[in-house]
């Protein structure tokens, strides 16, 4: 075989080897949320009546008895969590006994409270409009038992811990009819609209910008992203953020304390429908982002209009109760800015390279205008090995090896025609340069990419 055909060969026969499929984060693992069954998905739950009920096939129990449940809806859902409590203690949020699966296709066992099958949730976000378990009673079950379910429609549309029927020991008195009609949702951000477009004009002098592409105005240009940064009240307790860019799903900035994605602390404006959605996350790796809310947020505020998305908030530069994924914005790091496409409220990865900061900022230090870089260097020298060795050295190898064989028929350097040395040297170096190539996304993505979603 040619070291041409070898070098293709092997280049095709290590990445067969190393591929592996993309994943999703559609898994219903939410254990994390077993005591307030409500998804982290940075929006309130619905409050108008629910397409969906819980049922069971008896009001009447002995411990250790199984019991059939039953989660039917008139519409379809793509999530789900299910529990029993008792209903006796309202303020519990420990689960009663354990479930056995009917059907092993689009649902699984959770571990809540420590019990191994005590709730049951979706697999994937393949849509159903009906799941039916088996509950099992424990030998101690209290005196009255009563089903909840969490239930997503789709990311954005939920109803959170809705109540199922009441089940009772054998010689209990059941309670009166309970109304099904969930509490009012607790305190919350309320978002405004914002009247005018941001401008990029007082940058580096009253706050700090990061534009993309440098020197744009979001108010001009719909394709210009941007960010700012503003100090606010005596002694700088807090911070105004703007964001804007192209309404095409969402724009979303990262705190990170290098240049890597994972570990960072994100603030996402998200397009649904025609509202707009303002949240803050954490992101562990390059996952879908983890524990939205909008906890910390006040004062915001969003636009949607001339094809612009644009959002405002106020956040305190030290949150009190602060959760480790917060970071305190009287510390210096690197900024992420980010978009993509968004369905429903949801996120998908962003399709282009995310802008990056050269520097580090101090958060709340001195204005000024920040420079950023969608090409890491380390991309960058991936790109330049790949065209040396495919438009410099493996073109030069061939053409040796086509054109000169008739010039140097008895040449000769170290035992072999002169020809044949050369083609082969540029050949060699045209698998180095490809393998070092290869390798340098890798070391950069620290592994396959994934493209994930909820």
């Amino acid at each position: 075989m040619s070291p041409v055909g070898l070098c293709c060969l092997l280049f095709i026969s290590v990445s067969v080897c190393c591929w592996v499929p993309a994943g999703c984060y559609a898994n219903g693992r939410v254990t994390k949320v077993c005591g307030s069954m409500e998804p982290h998905h940075g929006v309130l739950g619905q409050t108008a009546p629910s397409p969906y009920h819980l049922k069971t096939n008896t009001t009447m129990f002995s411990p250790t008895e199984r019991i059939q449940v039953i989660l039917t809806g008139t519409t379809y859902f793509e999530g789900f969590l299910l529990q029993a409590r008792d209903a006796a203690d309202s303020s519990s949020e420990s689960t009663v006994g354990t479930f056995t699966l009917t059907n092993l296709d689009g649902m699984q066992l959770l571990t809540c409270s420590k019990q191994q099958g005590s709730a049951v949730s979706h697999v994937t976000d393949a849509r159903q409009t009906a799941v039916a378990v088996t509950w099992h009673a424990p030998p101690e079950a209290p005196a009255q038992v009563q089903f909840f379910a969490t239930v997503v429609a789709h990311y954005n549309e939920f109803w959170v811990k809705l109540p199922g029927p009441i089940i009772y020991q054998h010689g209990v008195t059941p309670r009166p009819p309970h109304s099904d009609t969930p509490p009012p949702p607790g305190q919350t951000t309320t978002a405004s609209i914002l009247l005018d477009s941001f401008t990029s004009e007082g940058c580096g002098q009253s706050k700090s910008c990061l534009l993309d592409p440098p020197g744009c105005d979001p108010r001009e240009d719909p394709h210009c992203f941007f960010l700012s940064m503003t100090s606010e009240g005596p002694g700088q307790t807090s911070v105004t953020f703007e964001l804007s860019g192209p309404a095409e799903g969402y724009v979303a900035f990262g705190l990170s304390w290098d240049t890597w994605m994972g570990d960072d602390d994100v603030y996402m404006c998200v397009k649904d429908g025609d509202r707009v959605s303002v949240s803050a996350a954490f992101v562990s790796g390059r996952t879908q982002p983890e524990d939205q809310s909008q906890s910390g947020l006040s004062s915001v505020s969003w636009r949607l209009a001339d094809g612009v998305l644009q959002c405002r908030f106020s956040r305190p530069v030290r949150l009190t109760n602060q959760e480790p994924a917060r970071y305190d914005l009287d510390q210096e790091y690197f900024l992420f800015l980010a978009s993509g496409h968004a369905q429903y409220g949801r996120i998908w990865k962003h399709g282009r390279q995310a802008l990056i900061s050269t520097q580090r900022k101090h958060i709340t230090g001195p204005p000024e205008v920040l420079r950023g870089s969608r090409g890491p260097i380390i991309l960058k020298m991936h790109g330049a090995l790949m065209l040396l060795a495919w438009m410099l050295t493996g073109s030069v190898g061939t053409f040796i090896a086509s054109f000169y064989r008739p010039d140097w028929p008895n040449q000769t350097l170290l035992g072999q025609k002169v020809w044949f040395q050369v083609h082969r040297g540029l050949m060699m170096l045209t698998v180095a340069l490809t393998t070092v190539a290869f390798c340098l996304p890798f070391f950069y993505r620290r592994g396959w990419s994934k493209e994930v979603h909820l």
